[in-house]
């Protein structure tokens, strides 16, 4: 997965709200059965003896809060997620399932899923892709997103899609290339693409994706290039719970 700049401050924070978390914890059994101070004191010990020599669950702990974490925010963006920005979708209109991809245009592991991502709506045809743009790489990446928007307004945004991927890292020579290949034209002023940019920006943010790829897949939200047994794995997971 490739990440914007802050991916080592989410870690920490993660880390630290984890850690807080089991501490939390123990702090509520410790109200529920009313501990005497020298019991707390030995269960505390205990507790901090169990952590040191199973350091192991301290990530463990992490992911599980965060994925609670990411699957709240998940219904409270639900609308907003999968509500495609024009044409940045494809599939079945009415799917059963939809799925939510953040990606960026310089993001290989993007490029590499893109794959995956046909295959799956090649072989389900209930199945619904929702694009969102997450430009954190940089000045290209930005510029390649606001192209983007611009082919979704023109009803164009799979074969720019396909065909920027197709091309490799979006230069400016590139991203030339792709619009003369696709019928694209370039729009001076689109004030939604702002706003798309930085709702995306948010959502994004708040289920905790720091970088591209990022899936979302009913409740689930599923970071990096995970692979397409992955993402059918999900996808079928969100049918049956539905």
């Amino acid at each position: 997965m490739e990440r914007g700049g802050d991916s080592g401050a989410s870690w920490m924070t993660g880390t630290v709200a984890a850690l807080l978390g089991i501490a939390i914890g123990a702090a509520g059994v410790f109200a529920y059965y009313g501990f005497r101070s020298p019991d707390r004191a030995a269960t505390e010990q205990i507790v901090r003896d169990y952590i040191l020599a199973n350091g192991e669950i301290i990530p463990e702990a992490m992911e599980r809060m965060q994925a609670r974490q990411a699957s709240a925010s998940v219904g409270r963006y639900r609308a907003a997620l999968t509500t495609p920005f024009h044409s940045a979708w494809a599939g079945a209109e009415n799917g059963d399932v939809v799925l939510v991809q953040f990606f960026d245009y310089a993001c290989g592991y993007c490029r590499q899923s893109n794959a995956d991502v046909d295959r799956l709506l090649r072989e389900d045809p209930r199945l619904k892709v929702v694009w969102r743009e997450l430009p954190v790489l940089g000045p290209d990446s930005e510029a390649a997103a606001r192209v983007s928007l611009a082919a979704a307004r023109q009803g164009r945004f799979r074969a720019f899609h396909e065909r920027l991927f197709a091309l490799g890292r979006p230069s400016a020579g590139v991203l030339d290339q792709a619009l003369g290949q696709t019928g694209v034209t370039r729009e001076a002023q689109m004030a939604d693409a702002t706003a798309e940019l930085a709702r995306n920006m948010e959502m994004a943010r708040s289920l905790g994706a720091s970088g591209t790829p990022t899936f979302i897949v009913g409740d689930r939200v599923l970071q990096g290039a995970v692979g397409y047994d992955a993402l059918r794995e999900a996808i079928a997971a969100a049918r049956a719970a539905s």
